[in-house]
């Protein structure tokens, strides 16, 4: 009978690539984790000095268009009328409004103009820290970074940081340089009527007018005029106070 032909061990070198990649891939999640955490914290105290969002507008030529203004120094009316347009219970949850996402998947179910949740805790983490657009992968990491700023900014950080990056106008960024755009005055000196046609320009700034709006958009800044007063009346933006 003819002798059985021992099986050669693999080398050694090949049992190690699975373990090294391992050791790579944990590296590179704790560093991402480290980095990402710091740069949290700057931002903290320190303005965004540009975004992926504002980068994108350079190669249009339109250029970037920018001011920053202290949340101390902006009409109350402006933080009013984002609360009353874009989230109304932002000072009641921690950065993501499960009522609001469950209501947007129903109403999309159900077909029509697809409607979105995400609260402004959500949309400063996408301006600040991401690009537009949608896929899993940077829902992912919008979640991630949401997380992050409530835990280490706060509700009025947070609200300081959206009113100055928010885009508000074609290469016209934050509701300072809106402000001085449309109405020609600073963010200070904004009523109710001109903080609402601020904030009916914020989900579409490329397509709609900040000022003289006219069809849905003058009919939404009405409505969001109509709302600020419910906002101040019931305390919805007790948290910036």
């Amino acid at each position: 009978m003819a002798a059985r032909t021992a099986s050669r061990p693999k080398p050694a070198a090949n049992r190690r690539w699975p373990r090294r990649l391992t050791g790579w891939a944990i590296k590179a999640i704790l560093g991402f984790v480290i980095l990402s955490v710091l740069w949290v914290l700057i931002l903290r105290f320190v303005p965004p000095p540009i975004t992926l969002t504002m980068l994108g507008d350079v190669p249009t030529g339109h250029g970037v268009t920018k001011s920053w203004r202290p949340l101390s120094k902006i009409d109350p009316d402006m933080p009013r009328a984002v609360i009353a347009a874009e989230d109304s219970r932002f000072c009641a949850h921690n950065g993501f409004d499960y009522i609001a996402i469950a209501n947007a998947a129903r109403r999309n179910a159900e077909g029509g103009r697809i409607r979105g949740g995400s609260t402004i805790s959500q949309q400063t983490a996408k301006n600040v820290f991401l690009w537009q657009g949608g896929g899993y992968f940077r829902k992912g990491l919008e979640a991630y970074f949401t997380v992050l700023i409530e835990a280490m900014w706060g509700k009025r950080r947070i609200m300081e940081v959206y009113l100055n990056v928010a885009e508000t106008g074609i290469g016209t960024y934050g509701v300072e340089a809106g402000a001085r755009r449309y109405f020609k005055h600073g963010a200070d000196k904004l009523g109710a009527r001109e903080a609402a046609q601020i904030a009916a320009v914020l989900p579409l700034p490329k397509k709609r007018a900040g000022i003289a709006p006219t069809g849905f958009t003058r009919r939404y800044a009405r409505t969001i005029e109509r709302r600020i007063a419910i906002v101040r009346r019931e305390g919805l933006d007790s948290c910036l106070k």
